[in-house]
């Protein structure tokens, strides 16, 4: 028997539940993961189902991004972003800008990235306390972050922003760019109060994941019941960071409406509010986005 749904008494069957659920946007998935391999049909009808209208596929490198547009072009819930993880920078072409600006061109291509800077994992912990490989990694990153910056300006898209133990180097490489309006949603979202307030003094955003359902995260939730409510979007990162109640589990996009109705439980607000104002927000970030 298939799952079903109680409203008002009556039992309608999962696929009817949809009809009652404004659409809402998973701002940041990996679809292109193998841990999807062989279930995408599934997991974007079970999202559709569930009431997600439209999916943000992420690339990580030129290979995952190339994925990223060809699922995109074959389901038109998916939009695609492309661009080059800083957690593999080193292997990077030394020319990133001329193969993304081409990918850039398609229409269903809104953002740049996933970019940014990753301090956290670090390539080498050497016995003799050097620095070498660490500090060639870092310019790496370092590197490949503004090529990607360079491509956001020139085709006027946006940047989706990957930071770790790297946010003022992060906020201090973006800033110029911003100043000819780039925006950057900081996604996966876990800083202080302070943090956000100054991603957003530069006009960017930030995305919140599952962590936000976590009864650990104290200091995000906090965080989030102060973001201003047009300044935050909803993300699963899937297949990582599972929301509760599916904590530990494969993480889909179907899964962003906990998300969201736990951001509205901390903000003290009518869910759909969230769903329509991270819909409206998603939608002028993403250039091209539709729903």
């Amino acid at each position: 028997m298939g799952l079903r749904f109680k409203l008002d008494s009556d039992v309608l069957p999962l696929q009817a539940v949809a009809v009652f659920l404004m659409p809402m946007i998973d701002s940041h998935a990996h679809l292109d993961s193998a841990d999807f391999d062989g279930e995408l049909e599934g997991i974007i009808e079970r999202a559709r189902v569930s009431g997600i209208s439209r999916i943000i596929t992420i690339g990580t490198d030129l290979e995952s991004s190339r994925r990223s547009v060809a699922i995109a072009e074959r389901h038109d819930a998916v939009y695609a972003v492309v661009g080059w993880h800083p957690c593999t920078a080193r292997s990077a072409p030394a020319d990133l800008v001329t193969p993304l600006l081409e990918m850039a061109r398609h229409p269903k291509v809104v953002a740049i990235g996933e970019t940014g800077l990753d301090f956290h994992h670090r390539p080498s912990q050497p016995l003799d306390g050097s620095e070498g490989e660490d500090e060639i990694d870092r310019l790496a990153q370092e590197r490949v972050f503004l090529q990607q910056l360079e491509v956001a300006a020139e085709t006027q898209l946006n940047v989706v922003v990957h930071q770790r133990d790297a946010f003022s180097e992060t906020i201090e490489r973006w800033r110029p760019y911003a100043k000819k309006g780039v925006r950057a949603v900081c996604h996966c979202f876990v800083g202080t109060p302070e943090q956000a307030r100054e991603i957003i003094e530069l006009g960017g955003l930030v995305s919140f994941t599952g962590i936000v359902t976590f009864k650990s995260a104290d200091r995000l939730r906090e965080t989030v019941a102060g973001m201003p409510l047009d300044r935050l979007m909803v993300e699963t990162d899937c297949p990582y960071l599972a929301p509760v109640p599916h904590r530990g589990k494969r993480c889909e996009p179907a899964f962003a409406r906990e998300i969201g109705q736990t951001i509205a439980e901390l903000k003290s607000i009518d869910w759909k509010v969230i769903e329509e104002q991270t819909n409206q927000t998603a939608m002028e970030f993403f250039r091209g986005l539709r729903v």
